[in-house]
């Protein structure tokens, strides 16, 4: 079927994106997660609603001077809005996706929340988080291909774009920190974009994972000394995800610090790898979380303008040889003029 899309999605990438069409976006909707890493630099305490509130919005304020857009959720990020200098808004639809217990990973959307609602609440586009694997049980795939489908099916009818978020898992259970499931990653990688670039999800831009963990390959800045591919065999990953989908695509950070996450990125380049732009959260912003804790939040904001503002015009950086999001194959677009 064919790629090309509607004004409503177009409008929406276009806001989300740089004036060069690539999507340079900052990352800020981790909720259970947020409050955990909180949490942990208050020796257990338990972070208010207000405090992660407040974080976030300090956060958007200085990040998005140099983002082509802010990713917010709608529990704790929607006062955030008023002070994203601009840019463009993806609203997380799905329920504290970081923090799911359960061993399939069943997905669920934000209680009381609708596409038509996160749209007349300022979203330029919708995103939803998926943690999937090929291996994983039929029924439970199932039930996860039908949960995008239905989200899918609403954003068209609103006509406004669905960034669908890929994160990888083991069926089997394996340490994600593991050598055998840095082995394994690529297979759950390629085979869950492999699925999700069917036009029956309707996602308009994928937001994936590397292929391979980097700490596992020699030669790496950020080698571990445990070698799970070459690489050789890690470039030939790259190449494989990135052919196995017709859409615009995105990566994710993971957690990862900035310096290993802008290694990752300047290895997809070596590698040929026309990706699209980032969605970058927590290697951007994660070590201002004990800055803010500790010292409040006017140490947060002058941490976020120096060291904050110099992880993000890195990734910038490495940004100026990405493709724009506009200039994928099929689209029915043009550069702009």
């Amino acid at each position: 079927m064919s790629l090309k899309l509607t004004p409503g999605k177009i409008a929406g990438l276009t806001a989300v994106a740089d004036r060069r069409g690539i999507i340079a976006a900052a990352a800020m909707d981790q909720r259970g997660l947020l409050k955990k890493m909180l949490a942990r630099e208050m020796n257990g305490g338990a972070p208010s609603d207000a405090m992660v509130s407040e974080f976030k919005q300090i956060v958007t304020v200085a990040l998005t001077r140099h983002a082509s857009a802010i990713l917010l959720d709608v529990e704790y990020g929607l006062p955030a809005i008023r002070h994203r200098n601009g840019k463009g808004v993806l609203l997380a639809y799905e329920k504290s996706g970081y923090d799911s217990t359960a061993p399939e990973f069943l997905p669920s959307v934000t209680e009381g929340w609708s596409v038509l609602r996160l749209k007349e609440a300022g979203a330029s586009a919708v995103k939803i988080l998926i943690y999937y694997s090929p291996f994983e049980s039929q029924w439970v795939n199932q039930q996860k291909q039908a949960w995008v489908e239905r989200i899918g099916a609403e954003c068209r009818a609103h006509d406004i774009p669905l960034f669908l978020e890929l994160l990888a898992y083991s069926a089997e259970g394996e340490d994600e920190n593991s050598l055998t499931y840095a082995k394994h990653k690529p297979a759950i990688v390629i085979g869950s974009i492999e699925e999700f670039t069917a036009d029956r999800y309707g996602a308009d831009v994928l937001k994936v994972e590397f292929p391979v963990r980097m700490n596992c390959v020699p030669g790496t800045e950020t080698f571990t000394g445990e070698a799970a591919y070459s690489r050789a065999e890690a470039a030939d990953y790259f190449r494989r995800a990135a052919a196995a989908t017709r859409q615009p695509f995105v990566y994710l950070s993971a957690g990862v610090t900035n310096n290993a996450f802008i290694e990752s990125l300047r290895f997809a380049l070596e590698c040929g790898v026309k990706f699209h732009g980032v969605l970058c959260g927590r290697a951007t912003w994660q070590d201002g979380v004990p800055v803010f804790v500790k010292y409040g939040a006017e140490a947060l904001k002058d941490w976020l303008s120096n060291k904050g503002a110099a992880n993000i015009n890195k990734v910038n950086q490495v940004l100026e040889a990405a493709t724009p999001w506009h200039e994928v194959p099929g689209l029915g677009l043009s550069p702009e003029p």
